[in-house]
C-alpha cells in the first residue's frame, strides 16, 4: 500500500479501523475527520481498514461485513464530494485490549502508509463487562493512551468522539446545542429490531447496509438454534436432549429439522480413535461444535449433550455458532455427583476410582 499511495501521490490518508458493520454515525465520523485534516490543495482519502481476522463470539462474520463495507464506499462521493475511499482488508485478530490495542492499531494503519489514524470511543473495547457490570476501559481511554504517546508513533490521531443524531444532523456528542433532542440507537437495539423485522430509523444505517444485515439477522423463526447439554458424566444430558427434541419436534413439525449430537454416537462417528487426554477432549468438542455450526447455518437446530468440560472450547463453539447469526444456549446440567454415580449404569465412576479409568471427568 505504501508504494501505491506514492504513486498516486497522495499526501494525506486517514485510516479508519472497525471490526463492524459501518452505519450512517461511522460515516459521519470518517467523513468529520477527513474534512479537519484536508485542504483545498491537499484533499485527504480515506483508508477503511476493517479487522477480518478472529474476533469476539457474537460479531458479524468478515464475509457480511465488506459486503456492507463496499456498499457504503459510492456515498462518500455522492453525498460528500469526497474521494472514494481505498478498503484495505487487514488479515488482523481483534484483541479487545482497549487503549494499547488503540496504541497497536495506530502502528499497523501507519505501517500500511496512512499519515493520520481515527481512534473512535471506546476502540477496541470488549463487549463483555466485570462483575460489577462496569466496562473495562472508559468511553476515551484510548483517547488519553494515544494522546501521551502520540509523538512517538510517527502517525497523528484523529480523536473522534461519540456521534449522535440531532437537528436533522450527525454531530459530535460534545457539540449537541443545550435541550436538543438527541436520538440514538445501540447496537444491541438495532440487532433486536432486525430479528424482530422492525423498521430500523432512517438515520442508523443505509438501505443496502440494512438489507445485507437482514440476511444474517434472520427473524428468529428461521434463524439456526443450538442447545448445547454440558455435565458430568450420567448428569442426564442425553435424557435432556431427548426431550427436548421431542418437545420441539411436536411444535415445529416439518418446518424446522432437529439434530442431536450424543456424545457417545459422536464419540463412536466422528471422533473414533481419540482418547480422554485433555487435547483429545478438546478436539472432540470443537468436532461436535464444527457440526451444530453447520447445522445452524442453514437454518437447522442442534442439541448437543456432551460433557464439554474446557470453557475455552464451548466459548469457541459459541462463536463459530453465533458468527453466521444462528444462537447458542449452553445448558449446564448441575446433577450432584452422587446421582451421577447411581445413574452410571456403565460402572465408569467406580473404575475410576480404582484407577481403572484415567483422565475421568468428575
Amino acid at each position: 500500500m505504501c508504494r501505491d499511495i506514492k504513486e498516486r501521490g497522495l499526501k494525506t490518508v486517514v485510516g479508519f479501523q472497525t471490526r463492524n458493520p459501518m452505519h450512517r454515525a461511522h460515516f459521519e465520523l470518517t467523513v468529520q475527520a477527513l474534512r479537519e485534516v484536508s485542504t483545498p490543495e491537499e484533499p485527504a482519502t480515506l483508508m477503511i481498514t476493517p479487522a477480518v481476522g478472529p474476533t469476539q463470539p457474537g460479531d458479524i462474520s468478515a464475509e457480511i461485513r465488506v459486503h456492507c463495507y463496499e456498499a457504503i464506499l459510492p456515498y462518500y462521493k455522492a453525498f460528500e464530494q469526497l474521494p472514494t475511499p481505498d478498503l484495505v482488508l487487514l488479515p488482523l485478530q481483534m484483541r479487545m485490549a482497549g487503549p494499547r490495542e488503540a496504541v497497536f492499531h495506530a502502528i499497523i494503519r501507519r505501517n500500511y502508509g496512512c499519515t493520520h489514524f481515527i481512534v473512535g470511543r471506546d476502540h477496541a473495547g470488549p463487549s463483555s463487562r466485570r462483575l460489577d457490570g462496569s466496562p473495562f476501559y472508559g468511553c476515551y481511554a484510548a483517547h488519553d493512551l494515544v494522546s501521551r504517546v502520540e509523538h512517538k508513533l510517527g502517525i497523528k490521531c484523529i480523536l473522534g468522539k461519540m456521534m449522535v443524531y440531532s437537528e436533522n444532523k450527525f454531530v459530535a456528542i460534545d457539540k449537541v446545542k443545550k435541550n436538543a433532542k438527541v436520538f440514538s440507537v445501540s447496537g444491541t437495539e438495532f440487532r433486536k429490531m432486525l430479528e424482530d423485522c422492525e423498521p430500523i430509523p432512517h438515520y442508523y444505517s443505509f438501505v443496502q447496509v440494512v438489507d445485507l444485515l437482514k440476511q444474517h439477522f434472520r427473524p428468529r423463526s428461521e434463524r439456526g438454534l443450538c442447545v448445547y447439554f454440558t455435565g458430568l458424566p450420567c448428569s442426564g444430558k442425553s435424557t435432556l436432549a431427548a426431550a427436548l427434541q421431542a418437545r420441539l419436534g411436536a411444535r415445529c413439525g416439518e418446518a424446522r429439522r432437529i439434530t442431536v449430537l450424543d456424545g457417545d454416537a459422536v464419540r463412536l462417528h466422528l471422533s473414533k480413535g481419540l482418547g480422554f487426554s485433555a487435547a483429545d477432549r478438546s478436539l472432540n468438542v470443537r468436532r461436535i461444535g464444527y457440526v451444530a455450526s453447520e447445522i445452524t447455518k442453514h437454518g437447522g437446530i442442534a442439541i448437543s449433550a456432551n460433557i464439554a468440560p474446557f470453557k475455552a472450547d464451548r466459548e469457541h463453539n459459541r462463536g463459530i455458532i453465533e458468527k453466521y447469526g444462528a444462537t447458542y444456549v449452553e445448558v449446564y446440567v448441575n446433577t450432584p455427583l452422587e446421582v451421577c454415580e447411581n445413574r452410571d449404569v456403565k460402572n465408569m465412576y467406580a473404575m475410576a476410582r480404582k484407577g481403572i479409568i484415567k483422565n475421568f471427568t468428575g
